[in-house]
């Protein structure tokens, strides 16, 4: 296997530097691409400079290959993506109507092999005021989960979150919501909910499921780079898509098995999912867009390793001191 460098930026090309990896040498991969002629980064051949929304995914669905190749079977893909507003024709759309560049892109990858786990809506608490009088403001963005196989690397119970419910007493009578006969195929039951009301306990004792609405304010961040995600979202990615460590040499995912007691339960000790019987190492998280570093500071934050690609040294550069400014932090000292 080729090296693959770790905690570092590589400047270039994001499809250029992807080719020059490994196969199958990352744990995770969370990105935001620049959107569909929203910015002008002032480099020469970056993406969302293209000249309609067809070339956009097209372009992206090709890096989405080489991210394919670079990921780990039990790896996952998240993808933050958004739409705008046509203003020509000749960008894909009619003037004044949606792109739809998030639900054309996501048809191009589900179609190319990717499968869609989830679209989650990253629901923004403090929304751009628009004053467009003749449509709603627009207040979220998309994350797409994508995963390369059937079966990967999931951590649910890293991210559950407390549940707004009490424990009450035990439901001997209760039921299902909806009647059997009403059922299709592909219908969720709560057999397991309707069970834990019959003890009296109200939800899985780690929290509940959050969802695919997060809501989450905009980044905080205020450099030079003005397209940011938030570190919450970044590190709720993590800490769900990425193992805490891998084996150092089969790579395969260490995981957590978590014991129920009752109406309690412990996680438990991180465990070798493979028989090497080798070390453990960090997991790397990548992020062929690394702007100013948000995904960097948030796996370091949780102990995993990471690795970049930009192609705006000045960003680069930014990116740097950002991260270098957050490992000399107090809070990563505490951590």
């Amino acid at each position: 296997m080729n090296h693959l460098p770790r905690n570092t930026i590589l400047v270039g090309d994001a499809l250029d530097q992807l080719r020059r990896l490994p196969t199958e040498s990352v744990d995770m991969v969370l990105t935001s691409p620049p959107y569909y002629n929203l910015r002008n980064y002032q480099v020469s051949g970056q993406l969302g400079q293209e000249r309609n929304i067809h070339e956009w995914v097209s372009n992206l669905v090709a890096i989405a290959t080489e991210v394919r190749r670079v990921l780990a079977p039990t790896g996952t893909f998240w993808l933050n993506v958004a739409d705008r507003y046509s203003i020509h024709d000749r960008e894909g759309s009619p003037i004044k109507s949606l792109l739809l560049g998030p639900a054309r892109l996501s048809t191009a990858l589900a179609e190319s092999g990717w499968l869609v786990r989830n679209q989650i809506i990253w629901s923004k608490t403090n929304p751009m005021p628009s004053s467009v009088p003749d449509r709603l403001t627009n207040t979220y963005e998309v994350v797409y989960l994508l995963t390369k196989h059937r079966s990967y690397f999931f951590d649910l119970d890293a991210i559950r979150i407390p549940h707004r419910s009490r424990p009450s007493a035990p439901q001997a009578t209760a039921k299902d919501a909806i009647p059997r006969q009403w059922r299709a195929r592909t219908t969720d039951n709560i057999r397991g909910l309707v069970a834990l009301k019959q003890r009296g306990i109200v939800g899985h004792p780690l929290g509940k499921n959050p969802g695919d609405v997060w809501q989450l304010p905009t980044s905080t961040y205020r450099g030079a780079h003005f397209a940011t995600f938030p570190e919450r979202l970044a590190e709720r990615a993590i800490l769900a898509g990425s193992p805490e460590a891998r084996c150092s040499n089969c790579l395969k995912p260490h995981r957590r098995v978590t014991r129920r007691l009752g109406a309690a339960a412990i996680r438990g000790a991180l465990m070798a999912t493979c028989t090497c019987n080798a070390p453990s190492e960090p997991a790397i998280v990548l992020d062929p867009f690394m702007g100013a570093g948000t995904t960097a500071v948030s796996a370091e934050k949780h102990d995993r390793d990471w690795l970049g690609v930009e192609l705006n040294p000045d960003f680069t550069q930014l990116a740097n001191e950002r991260i270098n400014a957050a490992r000399a932090s107090p809070e990563s000292k505490a951590a």
